[in-house]
Protein backbone atom coordinates (compact mmCIF):
# COMPACT_ATOMS: atom_id res chain seq x y z
CA UNK A 1 0.00 0.00 0.00
CA UNK A 2 1.41 3.33 -0.97
CA UNK A 3 1.33 6.38 1.23
CA UNK A 4 1.46 9.94 -0.06
CA UNK A 5 1.75 13.28 1.64
CA UNK A 6 4.27 12.28 4.31
CA UNK A 7 5.82 14.86 6.67
CA UNK A 8 7.24 17.74 4.71
CA UNK A 9 5.85 16.42 1.44
CA UNK A 10 3.67 18.42 -0.90
CA UNK A 11 2.40 15.26 -2.53
CA UNK A 12 -1.31 15.22 -3.21
CA UNK A 13 -1.74 18.99 -2.87
CA UNK A 14 -1.88 19.99 -6.53
CA UNK A 15 -2.23 18.17 -9.84
CA UNK A 16 -0.81 19.46 -13.11
CA UNK A 17 -0.50 18.32 -16.71
CA UNK A 18 -2.00 14.94 -17.54
CA UNK A 19 -3.03 14.38 -13.91
CA UNK A 20 -5.57 17.20 -14.28
CA UNK A 21 -7.40 15.12 -16.91
CA UNK A 22 -8.04 12.44 -14.33
CA UNK A 23 -11.10 12.26 -12.10
CA UNK A 24 -10.19 12.04 -8.43
CA UNK A 25 -12.54 10.59 -5.81
CA UNK A 26 -11.46 11.32 -2.23
CA UNK A 27 -12.73 8.97 0.45
CA UNK A 28 -12.49 10.52 3.91
CA UNK A 29 -12.01 7.77 6.48
CA UNK A 30 -10.21 4.45 5.97
CA UNK A 31 -12.12 2.27 8.40
CA UNK A 32 -14.27 -0.55 7.06
CA UNK A 33 -16.76 1.66 5.17
CA UNK A 34 -14.19 3.88 3.47
CA UNK A 35 -11.80 1.06 2.63
CA UNK A 36 -14.51 -1.17 1.22
CA UNK A 37 -15.90 1.69 -0.87
CA UNK A 38 -12.41 2.36 -2.26
CA UNK A 39 -12.04 -1.30 -3.23
CA UNK A 40 -15.33 -1.28 -5.08
CA UNK A 41 -14.52 2.03 -6.78
CA UNK A 42 -11.29 0.54 -8.12
CA UNK A 43 -13.25 -2.36 -9.56
CA UNK A 44 -15.95 -0.22 -11.15
CA UNK A 45 -14.24 2.96 -12.29
CA UNK A 46 -12.02 3.12 -15.36
CA UNK A 47 -8.26 3.73 -15.49
CA UNK A 48 -8.79 7.50 -15.64
CA UNK A 49 -10.13 7.59 -12.07
CA UNK A 50 -7.83 8.12 -9.11
CA UNK A 51 -8.91 7.11 -5.59
CA UNK A 52 -7.40 8.98 -2.64
CA UNK A 53 -8.16 7.28 0.68
CA UNK A 54 -7.57 9.61 3.64
CA UNK A 55 -7.21 8.43 7.25
CA UNK A 56 -6.32 10.42 10.35
CA UNK A 57 -5.23 7.40 12.42
CA UNK A 58 -2.13 5.26 12.06
CA UNK A 59 -3.70 2.24 10.34
CA UNK A 60 -5.68 1.98 7.14
CA UNK A 61 -8.41 -0.64 6.76
CA UNK A 62 -9.30 -1.42 10.36
CA UNK A 63 -11.35 1.34 11.89
CA UNK A 64 -12.41 1.22 15.51
CA UNK A 65 -14.40 -2.01 15.30
CA UNK A 66 -11.57 -4.16 13.95
CA UNK A 67 -8.64 -2.60 15.78
CA UNK A 68 -9.14 -4.45 19.06
CA UNK A 69 -6.25 -6.70 20.02
CA UNK A 70 -8.44 -8.86 22.27
CA UNK A 71 -9.07 -12.24 20.63
CA UNK A 72 -12.20 -12.59 22.77
CA UNK A 73 -13.79 -9.70 20.88
CA UNK A 74 -15.38 -11.65 18.07
CA UNK A 75 -17.59 -10.79 15.12
CA UNK A 76 -21.32 -10.69 15.82
CA UNK A 77 -22.00 -12.15 12.37
CA UNK A 78 -20.86 -15.67 11.32
CA UNK A 79 -17.77 -15.83 9.11
CA UNK A 80 -19.76 -17.22 6.19
CA UNK A 81 -21.68 -13.94 5.86
CA UNK A 82 -18.74 -11.52 6.12
CA UNK A 83 -17.43 -11.39 2.57
CA UNK A 84 -16.43 -7.98 1.25
CA UNK A 85 -17.93 -8.90 -2.14
CA UNK A 86 -21.54 -9.86 -2.74
CA UNK A 87 -20.63 -11.84 -5.84
CA UNK A 88 -18.12 -13.91 -3.84
CA UNK A 89 -20.11 -14.80 -0.69
CA UNK A 90 -17.45 -17.14 0.73
CA UNK A 91 -14.51 -14.80 0.06
CA UNK A 92 -13.77 -14.00 3.71
CA UNK A 93 -14.41 -17.56 4.86
CA UNK A 94 -11.96 -18.95 2.31
CA UNK A 95 -9.37 -16.30 3.18
CA UNK A 96 -9.72 -17.04 6.91
CA UNK A 97 -9.52 -20.81 6.30
CA UNK A 98 -6.32 -20.35 4.33
CA UNK A 99 -4.90 -18.04 7.00
CA UNK A 100 -5.78 -20.53 9.74
CA UNK A 101 -4.35 -23.42 7.74
CA UNK A 102 -1.06 -21.60 7.21
CA UNK A 103 -0.79 -20.82 10.91
CA UNK A 104 -1.81 -24.16 12.41
CA UNK A 105 -2.18 -26.66 9.60
CA UNK A 106 -5.93 -26.73 10.28
CA UNK A 107 -8.17 -24.98 7.76
CA UNK A 108 -11.43 -26.33 9.17
CA UNK A 109 -13.01 -22.99 10.06
CA UNK A 110 -16.79 -23.30 9.56
CA UNK A 111 -19.18 -20.84 7.93
CA UNK A 112 -21.00 -20.51 11.25
CA UNK A 113 -17.87 -19.65 13.23
CA UNK A 114 -17.53 -16.32 15.04
CA UNK A 115 -13.94 -15.26 14.54
CA UNK A 116 -11.91 -12.50 16.24
CA UNK A 117 -12.63 -9.01 14.95
CA UNK A 118 -8.91 -8.36 14.67
CA UNK A 119 -8.75 -11.11 12.05
CA UNK A 120 -11.37 -9.32 10.00
CA UNK A 121 -9.28 -6.16 10.16
CA UNK A 122 -6.36 -8.19 8.80
CA UNK A 123 -8.64 -9.32 5.96
CA UNK A 124 -9.59 -5.78 4.96
CA UNK A 125 -5.95 -4.67 5.01
CA UNK A 126 -5.00 -7.70 2.91
CA UNK A 127 -7.62 -6.72 0.35
CA UNK A 128 -6.07 -3.25 0.09
CA UNK A 129 -2.65 -4.77 -0.63
CA UNK A 130 -4.13 -7.24 -3.09
CA UNK A 131 -6.03 -4.54 -4.96
CA UNK A 132 -2.91 -2.41 -5.21
CA UNK A 133 -1.05 -5.30 -6.85
CA UNK A 134 -3.89 -5.61 -9.36
CA UNK A 135 -3.66 -1.90 -10.18
CA UNK A 136 -0.13 -1.40 -11.52
CA UNK A 137 -1.13 2.05 -12.77
CA UNK A 138 -1.28 3.05 -9.11
CA UNK A 139 -4.79 4.43 -9.01
CA UNK A 140 -4.99 4.18 -5.22
CA UNK A 141 -3.26 6.70 -2.97
CA UNK A 142 -3.29 6.41 0.82
CA UNK A 143 -2.95 9.73 2.58
CA UNK A 144 -2.53 10.06 6.33
CA UNK A 145 -4.15 13.27 7.51
CA UNK A 146 -7.12 14.93 9.17
CA UNK A 147 -9.59 16.68 6.86
CA UNK A 148 -10.75 19.85 8.61
CA UNK A 149 -12.91 21.53 5.94
CA UNK A 150 -14.06 21.23 2.33
CA UNK A 151 -14.02 24.22 -0.02
CA UNK A 152 -16.74 23.93 -2.67
CA UNK A 153 -16.18 27.30 -4.36
CA UNK A 154 -13.98 26.10 -7.22
CA UNK A 155 -14.38 23.77 -10.17
CA UNK A 156 -12.91 21.06 -7.96
CA UNK A 157 -13.35 20.42 -4.26
CA UNK A 158 -10.56 21.59 -2.00
CA UNK A 159 -10.04 19.34 1.01
CA UNK A 160 -8.16 21.25 3.71
CA UNK A 161 -6.09 18.98 5.93
CA UNK A 162 -3.92 19.45 8.97
CA UNK A 163 -0.45 21.00 8.50
CA UNK A 164 -1.84 23.37 5.89
CA UNK A 165 -2.22 20.74 3.18
CA UNK A 166 -4.90 20.86 0.47
CA UNK A 167 -6.05 17.95 -1.68
CA UNK A 168 -8.18 18.61 -4.77
CA UNK A 169 -10.85 16.14 -5.86
CA UNK A 170 -13.86 15.97 -8.15
CA UNK A 171 -15.94 13.98 -5.68
CA UNK A 172 -15.59 13.34 -1.96
CA UNK A 173 -17.24 10.72 0.22
CA UNK A 174 -17.56 10.98 4.00
CA UNK A 175 -16.80 7.59 5.56
CA UNK A 176 -16.19 8.90 9.06
CA UNK A 177 -17.64 5.90 10.90
CA UNK A 178 -18.85 6.15 14.49
CA UNK A 179 -18.03 8.77 17.09
CA UNK A 180 -17.49 8.07 20.83
CA UNK A 181 -20.50 8.03 23.18
CA UNK A 182 -21.95 11.31 24.41
CA UNK A 183 -22.07 11.97 28.15
CA UNK A 184 -25.52 11.79 29.72
CA UNK A 185 -26.84 15.07 31.19
CA UNK A 186 -26.61 15.19 35.00
CA UNK A 187 -27.02 17.91 37.61
CA UNK A 188 -23.25 18.40 38.00
CA UNK A 189 -21.51 17.74 34.65
CA UNK A 190 -18.11 18.55 36.22
CA UNK A 191 -17.98 14.86 37.22
CA UNK A 192 -17.11 14.05 33.62
CA UNK A 193 -13.78 15.82 34.12
CA UNK A 194 -12.76 13.69 37.08
CA UNK A 195 -10.43 10.67 37.13
CA UNK A 196 -13.38 8.39 37.88
CA UNK A 197 -14.98 8.78 34.45
CA UNK A 198 -13.96 7.31 31.08
CA UNK A 199 -15.91 8.80 28.14
CA UNK A 200 -14.61 6.39 25.49
CA UNK A 201 -14.75 2.63 26.18
CA UNK A 202 -12.22 2.01 23.38
CA UNK A 203 -9.59 4.43 24.67
CA UNK A 204 -6.37 2.83 25.88
CA UNK A 205 -6.93 4.16 29.42
CA UNK A 206 -10.51 2.91 29.77
CA UNK A 207 -9.49 -0.03 31.98
CA UNK A 208 -5.92 0.98 32.82
CA UNK A 209 -4.84 1.13 36.45
CA UNK A 210 -8.05 -0.43 37.74
CA UNK A 211 -7.93 -2.39 41.00
CA UNK A 212 -9.11 -5.93 40.06
CA UNK A 213 -11.38 -6.03 43.10
CA UNK A 214 -12.93 -2.58 42.59
CA UNK A 215 -16.57 -2.13 41.54
CA UNK A 216 -17.14 -0.73 38.03
CA UNK A 217 -20.23 0.92 36.56
CA UNK A 218 -20.86 0.62 32.81
CA UNK A 219 -23.41 3.03 31.34
CA UNK A 220 -25.29 1.05 28.68
CA UNK A 221 -26.22 -2.62 28.30
CA UNK A 222 -25.65 -3.19 24.57
CA UNK A 223 -22.84 -4.82 22.63
CA UNK A 224 -20.29 -2.18 23.68
CA UNK A 225 -20.97 -3.06 27.31
CA UNK A 226 -20.56 -6.74 26.43
CA UNK A 227 -17.12 -6.05 24.94
CA UNK A 228 -16.00 -4.12 28.02
CA UNK A 229 -17.21 -6.89 30.36
CA UNK A 230 -15.28 -9.45 28.32
CA UNK A 231 -12.17 -7.24 28.53
CA UNK A 232 -12.58 -6.92 32.28
CA UNK A 233 -12.93 -10.66 32.71
CA UNK A 234 -9.93 -11.31 30.45
CA UNK A 235 -7.72 -9.08 32.59
CA UNK A 236 -8.77 -10.97 35.72
CA UNK A 237 -11.23 -8.48 37.17
CA UNK A 238 -12.97 -10.03 40.16
CA UNK A 239 -14.90 -7.05 41.51
CA UNK A 240 -18.56 -6.25 40.94
CA UNK A 241 -19.57 -5.02 37.48
CA UNK A 242 -22.77 -2.99 37.24
CA UNK A 243 -24.33 -2.25 33.84
CA UNK A 244 -27.11 0.34 33.79
CA UNK A 245 -29.43 1.48 31.02
CA UNK A 246 -32.95 2.89 30.86
CA UNK A 247 -34.52 -0.49 30.08
CA UNK A 248 -31.81 -2.93 31.15
CA UNK A 249 -32.06 -4.89 27.90
CA UNK A 250 -29.25 -7.28 26.96
CA UNK A 251 -28.49 -8.43 23.39
CA UNK A 252 -29.81 -11.92 22.70
CA UNK A 253 -27.51 -14.75 21.69
CA UNK A 254 -27.21 -16.26 18.23
CA UNK A 255 -29.18 -19.49 18.34
CA UNK A 256 -27.65 -22.73 17.14
CA UNK A 257 -30.89 -24.62 16.55
CA UNK A 258 -33.07 -24.69 13.45
CA UNK A 259 -35.41 -21.84 12.70
CA UNK A 260 -38.66 -21.51 10.81
CA UNK A 261 -38.37 -19.20 7.79
CA UNK A 262 -41.12 -16.83 6.77
CA UNK A 263 -43.33 -18.18 3.98
CA UNK A 264 -42.27 -16.72 0.61
CA UNK A 265 -45.77 -15.51 -0.22
CA UNK A 266 -45.84 -13.15 2.77
CA UNK A 267 -45.00 -9.50 1.96
CA UNK A 268 -43.30 -7.26 4.51
CA UNK A 269 -45.56 -4.45 5.80
CA UNK A 270 -44.20 -0.89 5.85
CA UNK A 271 -46.67 0.55 8.38
CA UNK A 272 -45.07 0.25 11.81
CA UNK A 273 -48.04 -1.25 13.67
CA UNK A 274 -48.62 -3.78 10.89
CA UNK A 275 -44.92 -4.69 10.74
CA UNK A 276 -44.80 -5.22 14.50
CA UNK A 277 -47.94 -7.38 14.40
CA UNK A 278 -46.53 -9.39 11.49
CA UNK A 279 -43.27 -10.15 13.28
CA UNK A 280 -45.04 -11.11 16.50
CA UNK A 281 -47.32 -13.50 14.62
CA UNK A 282 -44.36 -15.08 12.84
CA UNK A 283 -42.50 -15.45 16.15
CA UNK A 284 -45.54 -17.15 17.68
CA UNK A 285 -45.72 -19.56 14.72
CA UNK A 286 -42.06 -20.44 15.20
CA UNK A 287 -42.56 -20.95 18.93
CA UNK A 288 -45.53 -23.28 18.36
CA UNK A 289 -43.41 -25.26 15.88
CA UNK A 290 -40.58 -25.51 18.39
CA UNK A 291 -38.29 -23.40 16.20
CA UNK A 292 -36.18 -20.30 16.81
CA UNK A 293 -37.37 -16.75 16.16
CA UNK A 294 -33.98 -15.49 14.86
CA UNK A 295 -34.62 -16.32 11.17
CA UNK A 296 -37.58 -13.95 11.24
CA UNK A 297 -35.32 -11.00 12.02
CA UNK A 298 -32.61 -12.26 9.68
CA UNK A 299 -34.99 -12.64 6.74
CA UNK A 300 -36.33 -9.13 7.02
CA UNK A 301 -32.85 -7.61 7.34
CA UNK A 302 -32.07 -7.49 3.56
CA UNK A 303 -35.37 -5.65 3.06
CA UNK A 304 -35.14 -3.41 6.11
CA UNK A 305 -33.56 -0.50 4.25
CA UNK A 306 -36.43 -0.57 1.74
CA UNK A 307 -39.00 -0.85 4.52
CA UNK A 308 -37.37 2.07 6.34
CA UNK A 309 -37.33 4.34 3.29
CA UNK A 310 -41.00 3.72 2.59
CA UNK A 311 -42.09 4.06 6.23
CA UNK A 312 -43.70 7.39 7.12
CA UNK A 313 -41.68 9.99 9.08
CA UNK A 314 -44.10 9.65 11.99
CA UNK A 315 -43.62 5.87 12.10
CA UNK A 316 -39.84 6.27 11.92
CA UNK A 317 -39.92 8.66 14.88
CA UNK A 318 -42.12 6.26 16.89
CA UNK A 319 -39.81 3.38 16.08
CA UNK A 320 -36.69 5.25 17.22
CA UNK A 321 -38.37 6.55 20.37
CA UNK A 322 -40.16 3.41 21.54
CA UNK A 323 -39.02 0.25 19.70
CA UNK A 324 -35.38 0.79 18.81
CA UNK A 325 -33.92 -0.87 21.97
CA UNK A 326 -35.96 -4.04 21.37
CA UNK A 327 -35.00 -4.16 17.70
CA UNK A 328 -31.33 -3.73 18.59
CA UNK A 329 -31.20 -6.60 21.10
CA UNK A 330 -32.96 -8.96 18.68
CA UNK A 331 -31.09 -7.83 15.57
CA UNK A 332 -27.53 -7.36 16.92
CA UNK A 333 -26.88 -10.53 18.86
CA UNK A 334 -24.00 -12.02 20.83
CA UNK A 335 -21.86 -14.88 19.58
CA UNK A 336 -22.65 -18.05 21.57
CA UNK A 337 -19.26 -18.22 23.34
CA UNK A 338 -19.58 -14.56 24.37
CA UNK A 339 -23.14 -15.07 25.58
CA UNK A 340 -21.95 -18.02 27.69
CA UNK A 341 -19.44 -15.82 29.51
CA UNK A 342 -21.94 -13.03 30.07
CA UNK A 343 -24.51 -15.46 31.45
CA UNK A 344 -21.91 -17.06 33.73
CA UNK A 345 -20.91 -13.63 35.08
CA UNK A 346 -24.56 -12.85 35.78
CA UNK A 347 -25.18 -16.23 37.39
CA UNK A 348 -22.24 -15.72 39.75
CA UNK A 349 -23.53 -12.30 40.73
CA UNK A 350 -20.44 -10.49 39.47
CA UNK A 351 -22.33 -8.81 36.60
CA UNK A 352 -25.54 -7.05 37.59
CA UNK A 353 -27.86 -5.54 34.97
CA UNK A 354 -29.85 -2.53 36.20
CA UNK A 355 -32.77 -0.80 34.49
CA UNK A 356 -32.86 2.83 35.54
CA UNK A 357 -31.53 6.36 35.11
CA UNK A 358 -28.53 7.99 36.75
CA UNK A 359 -29.56 10.95 38.89
CA UNK A 360 -26.19 12.14 40.19
CA UNK A 361 -22.53 11.33 40.72
CA UNK A 362 -20.81 12.22 44.01
CA UNK A 363 -17.03 11.66 44.12
CA UNK A 364 -15.72 10.41 47.44
CA UNK A 365 -12.34 9.18 48.68
CA UNK A 366 -11.22 6.62 46.09
CA UNK A 367 -14.67 6.07 44.56
CA UNK A 368 -17.81 7.76 43.31
CA UNK A 369 -21.31 7.28 44.69
CA UNK A 370 -23.96 7.00 41.99
CA UNK A 371 -27.59 7.77 42.71
CA UNK A 372 -30.00 6.20 40.23
CA UNK A 373 -33.75 5.81 39.87
CA UNK A 374 -34.78 2.21 39.08
CA UNK A 375 -37.17 1.89 36.16
CA UNK A 376 -40.83 1.96 37.18
CA UNK A 377 -40.22 3.41 40.65
CA UNK A 378 -40.08 6.84 42.27
CA UNK A 379 -37.37 5.88 44.75
CA UNK A 380 -33.64 6.49 44.43
CA UNK A 381 -30.92 3.94 45.14
CA UNK A 382 -27.16 4.26 45.32
CA UNK A 383 -24.10 2.22 44.49
CA UNK A 384 -20.37 2.90 44.66
CA UNK A 385 -17.85 2.43 41.86
CA UNK A 386 -14.16 3.11 41.37
CA UNK A 387 -14.73 3.82 37.69
CA UNK A 388 -17.63 4.79 35.42
CA UNK A 389 -17.26 3.89 31.73
CA UNK A 390 -19.60 5.22 29.08
CA UNK A 391 -20.77 2.25 26.98
CA UNK A 392 -23.96 3.89 25.73
CA UNK A 393 -23.06 3.51 22.07
CA UNK A 394 -21.86 5.90 19.37
CA UNK A 395 -22.98 9.52 19.35
CA UNK A 396 -25.43 9.97 16.49
CA UNK A 397 -26.66 13.55 17.06
CA UNK A 398 -24.26 15.46 14.82
CA UNK A 399 -25.18 18.75 16.47
CA UNK A 400 -23.27 17.43 19.51
CA UNK A 401 -20.19 16.10 17.70
CA UNK A 402 -17.03 18.17 18.08
CA UNK A 403 -15.20 16.75 15.03
CA UNK A 404 -13.73 19.65 13.03
CA UNK A 405 -14.94 18.51 9.60
CA UNK A 406 -18.48 17.82 10.81
CA UNK A 407 -18.63 21.19 12.56
CA UNK A 408 -17.39 22.93 9.40
CA UNK A 409 -19.91 21.20 7.10
CA UNK A 410 -22.80 22.04 9.42
CA UNK A 411 -21.64 25.62 10.01
CA UNK A 412 -21.43 26.54 6.34
CA UNK A 413 -24.66 24.74 5.47
CA UNK A 414 -23.04 22.09 3.28
CA UNK A 415 -24.69 19.36 5.36
CA UNK A 416 -27.48 19.03 7.90
CA UNK A 417 -28.47 16.40 10.49
CA UNK A 418 -31.34 14.11 9.54
CA UNK A 419 -34.60 14.81 11.33
CA UNK A 420 -34.20 11.81 13.65
CA UNK A 421 -30.70 12.89 14.72
CA UNK A 422 -29.19 9.58 13.65
CA UNK A 423 -26.55 11.05 11.33
CA UNK A 424 -26.37 13.37 8.34
CA UNK A 425 -29.23 13.83 5.88
CA UNK A 426 -28.61 12.11 2.53
CA UNK A 427 -30.59 11.05 -0.52
CA UNK A 428 -31.23 7.49 -1.62
CA UNK A 429 -28.02 7.73 -3.66
CA UNK A 430 -26.02 8.85 -0.58
CA UNK A 431 -25.62 12.47 -1.74
CA UNK A 432 -25.39 15.03 1.08
CA UNK A 433 -28.33 17.38 1.57
CA UNK A 434 -27.52 20.97 2.43
CA UNK A 435 -29.14 23.05 5.14
CA UNK A 436 -31.76 24.18 2.59
CA UNK A 437 -32.33 20.65 1.27
CA UNK A 438 -30.31 21.04 -1.94
CA UNK A 439 -28.73 17.85 -3.28
CA UNK A 440 -24.96 17.91 -3.61
CA UNK A 441 -23.52 16.72 -6.91
CA UNK A 442 -20.03 16.19 -5.48
CA UNK A 443 -20.33 15.25 -1.80
CA UNK A 444 -21.57 11.87 -0.62
CA UNK A 445 -21.56 9.78 2.55
CA UNK A 446 -21.35 6.09 3.34
CA UNK A 447 -21.66 3.89 6.43
CA UNK A 448 -23.14 4.73 9.86
CA UNK A 449 -23.37 8.45 9.06
CA UNK A 450 -26.27 7.60 6.69
CA UNK A 451 -28.30 5.68 9.27
CA UNK A 452 -31.16 8.19 9.24
CA UNK A 453 -31.83 7.46 5.57
CA UNK A 454 -31.26 3.69 5.59
CA UNK A 455 -31.52 2.61 9.27
CA UNK A 456 -29.66 -0.70 8.91
CA UNK A 457 -26.15 0.63 8.36
CA UNK A 458 -23.88 -0.88 10.99
CA UNK A 459 -23.35 -4.54 10.04
CA UNK A 460 -20.96 -5.66 7.29
CA UNK A 461 -23.62 -7.09 4.92
CA UNK A 462 -25.53 -3.78 4.94
CA UNK A 463 -22.47 -1.56 4.49
CA UNK A 464 -21.18 -3.85 1.72
CA UNK A 465 -24.44 -3.49 -0.16
CA UNK A 466 -24.27 0.30 0.19
CA UNK A 467 -20.63 0.51 -0.89
CA UNK A 468 -21.31 -1.56 -3.99
CA UNK A 469 -24.29 0.64 -4.87
CA UNK A 470 -22.45 3.94 -4.29
CA UNK A 471 -19.38 2.76 -6.23
CA UNK A 472 -21.59 1.91 -9.18
CA UNK A 473 -23.41 5.25 -8.91
CA UNK A 474 -20.16 7.26 -8.77
CA UNK A 475 -18.69 5.32 -11.69
CA UNK A 476 -21.65 6.55 -13.74
CA UNK A 477 -20.89 10.16 -12.80
CA UNK A 478 -17.23 9.94 -13.76
CA UNK A 479 -16.40 11.29 -17.22
CA UNK A 480 -14.04 9.06 -19.23
CA UNK A 481 -10.46 10.35 -19.21
CA UNK A 482 -7.00 9.13 -20.01
CA UNK A 483 -4.91 7.89 -17.11
CA UNK A 484 -1.79 9.77 -16.04
CA UNK A 485 1.51 7.96 -16.65
CA UNK A 486 2.42 5.82 -13.64
CA UNK A 487 5.88 7.39 -13.42
CA UNK A 488 4.36 10.78 -12.68
CA UNK A 489 2.48 9.58 -9.61
CA UNK A 490 4.02 11.13 -6.44
CA UNK A 491 4.30 7.87 -4.49
CA UNK A 492 6.83 7.49 -1.72
CA UNK A 493 6.78 4.54 0.64
CA UNK A 494 4.61 1.61 1.71
CA UNK A 495 3.05 0.97 5.11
Amino acid sequence: MMLIGGPGSGAGTEQTGDAMSQTTIAVIGAGFSGTLLSLHLLRRCGPGTQITLIERNSQFGRGQAYSTGNASHVLNVPAGRMSAYHGQPTHFLEWAQKRQGEASGDGGLAAGSFVPRRLYGDYIRALLKEELKRAPERRLDLLRGDVRAIDRSGARLGLHLDRGRVVHADFAVLAVGNFPPASMPVADPSFYDTAFYRPDPWACDALAGLDPTAPVLLIGTGLTMVDVVISLLDQGHAGPIYALSRRGLLPHRHASGAGQPIAAEHAFPTVLTELLRFMREEAQKARRAGANWQPIVDEIRPFMQDVWQIMSPADKARFVRHLRPWWDVHRHRMAPAVADRIEAARASGQLQIIAGRVQSYAPEAGSVRIAYRPRGTDGVRTLAAARVINCSGPTADYDRISDGLIRSLLADGTARPDFLRLGLDVTGTCALLSRSGAISRRLFAVGPVTKGAFWEMTAVPDIRRQCEFLAQHLSGLVKPAAAAPAAERPLTFSI
